[in-house]
């Protein structure tokens, strides 16, 4: 398998505070990890060196197999499917749901003179189907509800067949109908075998997809637990993390459940 990304004694600190600390951690392209724990405990900045948006302060990080600080970051980002709440903020709210999609192509967010090839506009009708979008086609992106643009987010993430793809809190704010289509989606996605390496970050184990082999589990900066998903997300594990005595179950089908142990 091929190493999508690597962080050696990676440290990142912004303002004088310690952000994350220390962390060696790999991922292969055909692993598909979540990343757990409490707020504040450097997840979000995690996703950023993996998208190439930041540079560590300490250590070295490798995306795609490319150095960050060696490599041009321009043609390293196109290569990254990113889902994000700050991506959606730059997308125009009146760019119809078809041409968010499709300017995934161009790595842009809205419309301009682009031209595209018939292969760019092909792709862009596949993604519509495999994510829902179709019923979406024509309306502009501002009129979407938080799960329809979450969707569509996606839908550009993995526009252009990405060797890593990202996900940032993908059901965060989601009812739960919106949650659950959202998740049966994504973990459909995440067992097909032309599946890119995935990386998602969440609050909540009940988000996380079937599909998904590994769990990364942060405290304080540092890696608490890393490793396959079912020896990581354990009741004792997140309650060492979270400082909360968590009970953990898991349903049927694999899906988790947490909730607090009170005595």
């Amino acid at each position: 398998m091929v190493r999508v990304l690597e962080l050696e004694d990676v440290s990142v600190v912004r303002d004088g505070n310690t952000i994350l600390d220390g962390l060696n951690w790999t991922v292969e392209s055909d692993e598909r990890w979540v990343v757990l724990g409490p707020n504040g405990a450097g997840k979000t900045t995690i996703l950023n060196l993996a998208s190439a948006q930041m540079h560590p302060s300490a250590g070295t990080a490798r995306v795609l197999g490319d150095q960050l600080g060696k490599v041009d970051v321009f043609e390293l980002r196109p290569r990254i499917g990113v889902a994000s709440t700050p991506l959606a903020r730059r997308i125009p709210r009146e760019e119809t749901v078809f041409d968010v999609v499709l300017t995934a192509a161009y790595s842009v967010t809205g419309r301009w003179n682009e031209e595209y090839e018939d292969v760019d506009t092909r792709r862009a009708e596949r993604v519509m189907r495999e994510w829902h979008l179709d019923a979406l086609r024509d309306r502009r992106f501002g009129t979407l509800s938080d799960g329809e643009q979450k969707r569509v987010q996606i839908g550009r993430a993995v526009m252009t067949d990405p060797e890593l793809l990202l996900l940032d809190e993908p059901a965060a704010s989601l009812d739960l109908g919106a949650r659950e289509e959202l998740v049966q989606l994504l973990g459909g996605y995440a067992q097909t075998p032309d599946a890119p390496a995935m990386i998602m970050v969440t609050h909540h184990v009940e988000e996380i997809p079937a599909g998904f082999t590994h769990a990364l589990l942060l405290a304080g900066g540092r890696i608490h637990a890393a490793g396959p998903l079912h020896e990581v997300v354990t009741g004792e594990r997140l309650s060492e993390a979270f400082g909360l005595p968590l009970v953990v179950s898991t349903s049927e089908d694999g899906r988790f459940a947490a909730r607090a142990r009170w005595s």
